[in-house]
């Protein structure tokens, strides 16, 4: 098999990953049908990080895929590492493949003095040499504006609410967010799932103190519903098994947890089995250890979506079309 796509007028894609999530990146170079570009990477001594494509990428579309876990700082550095290879060794296009993408949540200022992380990264990207970034279900949606170029937002939507609605009575279900602030993510959820009741769980949060929050009381009908909880991503795990806890408390008859991103950080997985959630849904948008699994925990593949949208991407076609059908 070839690590190459010809595609119309001459061009090629090429998939090429570095060593954060191999696993996902192999996945989808078997959806495109694809060998990944051979490449050498490793660390000095110091930590320093040294990169090289083994094959020619001169005038192809490159697609450099790389989603930011722990140790976040050294993936992204890789990968921005990546993206200067690229465009030194001639690449037509670059596209930078985030299916999570670090520092996300720091996407405004809570505070004076404060960094707005989430737009540094993008700024890095652009100037390391990035064209195109993609990336599946950012924490805020805005944070496409901060990359001055095409930034394609894939929703893990679909998948999530394919497999949950096989696990749900779908007259029966609440949809259920977190937090006051996703509740339009919820009501695109309860939109595929049937149209039945929205609630949230009211939280307060200390923004002086990181991955801890309190959740106090339910706002909505949950007592003896089905209940999808939802959310972009799960951290620490506090926020979800709190709410979890609630909704138990005020009745619900069951609860699932659905997100796209499992970040798994200790005690998550410790916390999540003890939450009384019957099922934990995420995607593989970063590797899931064997340490951070448990008995709840269902993961579901995010490389058939990736691999479309790189698709449509190279064919000029339209990414949009993967969620609304209308190209």
């Amino acid at each position: 098999m070839s690590s190459t796509i010809a595609g119309t007028g001459g061009k090629s894609l090429v998939l090429a990953t570095g060593r954060a999530h191999p696993e996902l990146a192999i996945e989808v170079a078997r959806e495109l049908g694809i060998d990944l570009l051979p490449t050498t990477a490793y660390d000095f001594a110091n930590g320093e990080i040294y990169v090289r494509f083994g094959e020619s990428v001169r005038g192809a579309d490159v697609f450099i895929l790389q989603s930011h876990t722990a140790p976040i700082n050294q993936w992204i550095m890789e990968q921005l590492l990546m993206v200067d290879a690229a465009k030194r060794a001639s690449a037509r296009t670059i596209t930078v493949v985030q299916p999570f993408y670090g520092y996300a949540r720091q996407d405004k200022k809570h505070r004076g003095r404060e960094p707005i992380s989430a737009r540094l990264m993008s700024d890095l990207f652009s100037k390391a040499g990035a064209d195109r970034l993609m990336s599946v279900d950012l924490h805020a949606a805005q944070t496409q504006g901060f990359f001055n170029g095409p930034v394609d937002h894939l929703w893990a939507m679909p998948i999530l609410t394919d497999y949950v609605r096989t696990r749900v009575d779908t007259t029966n279900v609440t949809v259920v967010s977190p937090d006051a602030g996703r509740i339009r993510v919820a009501e695109q959820w309860a939109a595929k799932l049937g149209g039945g009741p929205l609630a949230f769980v009211h939280k307060t949060r200390d923004v002086t103190r990181p991955n801890q929050a309190v959740a106090n009381r339910v706002v909505g009908d949950v007592e003896g519903r089905d209940c999808v909880l939802v959310d972009d991503l799960i951290d620490t795990g506090g926020t979800i098994a709190e709410a979890a806890r609630v909704l138990m408390e005020a009745g619900a008859k069951s609860v699932i947890v659905a997100a796209t991103h499992g970040v798994l950080s200790d005690p998550a997985a410790q916390r999540l089995s003890e939450s009384g959630a019957s099922e934990v849904v995420i995607t593989d948008t970063l590797p899931i250890a064997a340490d951070k699994r448990f008995p709840q925990l269902t993961v579901l593949s995010i490389a058939p979506l990736l691999a479309r949208a790189i698709r449509e991407v190279f064919d000029d076609g339209s990414v949009t079309s993967l969620f609304d059908g209308n190209s």
